[in-house]
């Protein structure tokens, strides 16, 4: 799915804005409530709809209380077009260390960073359930989550900050991944198992793996983040996967001797390594490039 971010060119309905901003779609009604910054095209027979100068307003209506300036005083500053009210002439900048940097990504992923650094878990659930909705799991990855996650990471690099929002985001993530259903068919049990490197703390990519492997009515065994060597194995051993899927996230958490180990006895499940922290592996260890590249890659595994 494409997940259009507006239905029309030149208006768009307040679950769009919601997304585009990175508030709450309820945030939006209280806005339009208590200070008139409403939706002003309308049409008979139809919603109103939010139109760019709309959107503008509200747009800096954001930016201003996310900052700590009252709500009131900042719909009189959107209302009027003011976008440096006298005593806050910094007020509406986005620069600085606490800027998610997604470059040139879609809007919702523009609104869920806006959102994740206003530690707006309402808003942050609200996204990611629209995006997953509208575009699946690995569209919903691929194009907001990812980038938002990605740019959060090279501003802490950056700067050492930001630990709060991505610890919130990453707990918001992986809520709304799980609520994705989940086979139960009890006489089809998982074929493949993932699971975190030894030392690796990072289990989302694996989360949206076996949630976007769900959406297939694949089931999977998810082991999660700093499996040892012995825990894997011995789950091999034990439920005999037709895949083991291992993740790593840098090159000081990716160990090659942990695949390896997997090759138990006769039973020899296919490898596959995912992550950046892999490199210079055996030909015989598959090498997915993204989440759709893996969700293709096991698919016929599970059910073969």
């Amino acid at each position: 799915m494409t997940g259009q971010w507006t239905h029309e060119p030149d208006a768009a309905s307040a679950g769009d804005v919601a997304r585009r901003l990175g508030v709450a779609v309820t945030t939006l009604r209280t806005w339009h409530q208590r200070y008139g910054l409403g939706p002003s095209q309308h049409a008979p027979g139809r919603h109103r709809r939010y139109t760019e100068a709309d959107i503008a307003r509200l747009d800096l209506m954001a930016r201003l209380t996310a900052r700590g300036l009252p709500a009131a005083e900042a719909a009189r500053t959107a209302l009027a077009g003011d976008p440096s009210p006298r005593g806050s002439p910094t007020v509406v900048r986005d620069g600085g260390g606490r800027t998610v940097p997604v470059g040139r990504a879609d809007p919702a992923a523009r609104g869920l960073a806006r959102a994740a650094t206003r530690l707006d878990t309402l808003a942050m659930r609200e996204i990611i359930a629209a995006a997953i909705q509208e575009r699946g799991v690995a569209g919903a990855w691929d194009e907001v989550l990812l980038p938002v996650l990605a740019g959060l990471g090279h501003r802490h690099a950056a700067t050492g900050g930001l630990i709060e929002v991505e610890h919130l985001l990453s707990r918001c993530v992986s809520e709304a991944l799980a609520t994705v259903p989940r086979p139960t068919d009890r006489a089809r049990p998982p074929r493949l198992l993932l699971a975190c490197a030894a030392e690796e703390q990072h289990s989302l990519p694996l989360e949206a793996l076996a949630a976007a492997l769900a959406e297939h009515d694949v089931p999977s065994r998810l082991l999660g983040p700093r499996v040892p060597t012995t825990a894997l194995t011995e789950t091999v051993r034990r439920t005999r996967p037709t895949a083991v899927v291992i993740w790593s996230h840098a090159r000081t958490t990716a160990d090659p001797h942990q695949l390896q180990a997997c090759l138990h006895d006769q039973h020899r499940p296919v490898l596959v390594a995912v992550g950046p922290g892999w490199a210079d592996l055996p030909t015989a260890v598959e090498r997915p490039a993204d989440l759709p590249a893996a969700v293709a890659l096991l698919l016929p595994l599970a059910r073969g």
